[in-house]
């Protein structure tokens, strides 16, 4: 039976203390090799992706509606707590819209060069920390048939509980892994057969149009972060800088509306 919750410190439920705090969430995500899945959809990808749970959390009626998952969850011995909407927003630190939670073990990382053997089309994140902005690029990554996403060592957590969530679980569906040195790997792309795009304002710079023209067999997309967008040493070292046209006395857009736009544009 699903086991019941009533004390928001109950050391049995320790993975999910204190959600918002984002520097605890990274420390102790390092240290026990997990992740958090939030909602029903999110937990189903997860799950159908292969990956373990290590317990679940949830209100009383997603027992209901999430009782295929719980029922193989005990059958696995995996524990599946049940709690009071306020004891899981006094444990969690929010309010749980979504009804479910889940505890996920992180699984191993593929190298670069095993995740990009067959892609034509992968997108860079570099040092993008905006936990929304990356899932929103994930999500974008999924539905424009972006082949693969590689993050920088820098780069904001595309397993991070907010970017899961704003992805919709795409974080599960699209490829990834990190790429580390950077910018010192764009040379490693390069020898790989990368056509290397860095979107980025500058005189010498292509359009989309007319990069897509050119029909790079495969190419690297390198996003920037918010604000200060590419470095300076990644501009260089890439074979192409590349913009989007403006109007309305509009410099820029999102990085992760950018990247929307610029993916369809690319896209094979």
């Amino acid at each position: 039976m699903p086991i019941r919750i009533t004390s928001p410190d109950d050391d049995r439920v320790a993975d999910y203390f204190r959600l918002t705090d984002v520097a605890l969430r990274k420390k102790l995500e390092t240290e026990r090799g997990l992740y958090i899945a939030e909602s029903e959809k999110v937990i189903r990808r997860a799950l159908a992706r292969g990956d373990r749970p290590r317990s679940f959390l949830m209100g009383q009626r997603w027992l209901d509606d999430l009782a295929d998952i719980v029922a193989d969850a005990e059958a696995a011995d995996v524990p599946v707590y049940v709690g009071e909407a306020d004891v899981i927003e006094s444990m969690t630190g929010f309010h749980l819209h979504r009804g479910a939670l889940a505890s996920m073990n992180r699984p191993a990382l593929a190298s670069p060069e095993e995740l990009l053997r067959d892609a034509r089309r992968v997108v860079v994140l570099e040092d993008i920390v905006d936990h929304t902005n990356v899932g929103a690029i994930f999500r974008s990554a999924a539905a424009l048939g972006v082949d693969a996403v590689l993050v920088t060592p820098r780069c904001a957590d595309p397993l991070y509980r907010r970017s899961v969530r704003v992805s919709m679980g795409t974080v599960f569906q699209v490829p990834w892994t990190r790429i580390d040195p950077w910018p010192g790997s764009v040379t490693r792309l390069q020898e790989a057969g990368w056509t290397v795009a860095a979107m980025a304002l500058a005189d010498d710079s292509v359009t989309l149009d007319e990069l897509a023209a050119r029909e790079p067999e495969r190419l690297a997309l390198v996003m920037g972060t918010e604000g200060d967008g590419l470095g300076t040493r990644t501009v260089a070292a890439c074979d192409v800088t590349v913009r989007i046209p403006m109007a309305g006395g509009v410099d820029s857009l999102n990085v992760a509306a950018a990247s929307a736009v610029a993916m369809y544009t690319l896209r094979v």
